[in-house]
């Protein structure tokens, strides 16, 4: 049933009550009917009251009959409620794990954007500093604690310059641009205060593009110790001329000082070169032309003892020569 015609129904209804109720009432008053030993006024009023409930009573009976929502609120209110009041509860945890679920998917989406950078970046060789490169390297040398902070500033401050050289080239106000934790570095200078020889690191923590406005770094403690000794032989090879190619004598080379620096990286050096005794190779060409049908060893032998981060410094020396 429409609104409308429902509230058309309920008009009629009650105008319907009331008309007989009236003319019940002056019947009841004309007769002069007694109810419960009233006075037939006092009569006729009740049965005009009682008239009016029946009205309302009807009303209300055929709105519940008809209306379900209304029938539901009126005896299933409290359930309601209840039910709702719990699903309240519940939905609580569960909006608060959206929430989190939302956070971490914004996150993911801006990782993404950013690795989708980097991807191009790298492409198109971008970056000007990659992941895990370090930036500035200084040995500790002092025992004193406020020598050694100065010297850890110096080396902040160095290593900044680097990475504002690198980052900003065109510009030659030196910025701020490097970002340490504050933890990072007082960790650092607890270590060092205990004692011992240290080498620190400053290594980028991510890829960086040029133009960037930060550049966020770790700083590195390494024990500063002897990498190589004096006449220490690091690496050898087995030099065969049998059908040797002269063209191959620098590959032979190249390779001999790649094994040496990965040798001396696997004990712990920060350098990234091994220097060669300039006179090394001439010597060894002059053996070659001398010796055109000789087999030897080849080694990279180091001339001094050299530190975590100092160079490590090699010559090349013949051994075992079989003709």
């Amino acid at each position: 049933m429409s609104g409308w015609l429902f509230f058309i129904f309920l008009l009629l209804l009650g105008g319907l009550i009331s008309t007989l109720g009236d003319l019940l009432g002056s019947k009841i008053g004309k007769a002069r009917f007694s109810v419960l030993k009233l006075r037939p006024k006092k009569t006729a009023i009740l049965i005009t009251i009682l008239t009016g409930s029946l009205i309302s009573a009807s009303s209300l009976l055929l709105v519940i009959l008809v209306n379900r929502q209304l029938r539901v609120g009126l005896f299933k209110l409290g359930d309601l409620q209840k039910k709702l009041q719990e699903s309240k509860q519940v939905l609580i945890p569960l909006k608060k794990e959206r929430e989190k679920l939302e956070k971490k998917i914004k996150v993911k989406e801006t990782e993404f954007k950013q690795l989708e950078r980097n991807i191009i970046a790298l492409r198109s060789g971008k970056f000007v500093i990659r992941s895990g490169q370090s930036l500035f390297i200084q040995e500790i040398t002092s025992s004193s604690q406020e020598d050694i902070k100065s010297q850890i500033e110096n080396t902040i401050i160095n290593a900044n310059k680097y990475t504002h050289n690198m980052v900003k080239p065109t510009s030659k106000k030196i910025k701020n641009l490097l970002l340490l934790r504050k933890n990072h570095i007082e960790d650092m200078q607890n270590t060092i205060f205990k004692g011992g020889s240290w080498v620190i690191n400053i290594k980028s923590v991510r890829n960086v593009l040029i133009g960037e406005n930060y550049v966020y770094a770790f700083p590195e403690l390494i024990e500063n110790k002897i990498i190589v000794r004096k006449g220490e032989k690091i690496t050898k090879i087995d030099f065969k001329q049998e059908n040797f190619n002269k063209k191959d004598f620098a590959d032979k080379i190249n390779f001999l000082l790649s094994s040496s620096l990965a040798e001396v990286k696997r004990r712990g050096s920060l350098t990234n070169e091994i220097k060669l005794r300039s006179d090394s190779v001439k010597e060894l060409r002059d053996f070659l032309n001398k010796n055109d049908k000789t087999n030897f060893e080849l080694e990279a032998v180091s001339m001094r003892n050299s530190k975590t981060a100092q160079p490590v410094i090699v010559e090349l020396k013949i051994n075992n020569p079989k003709s």
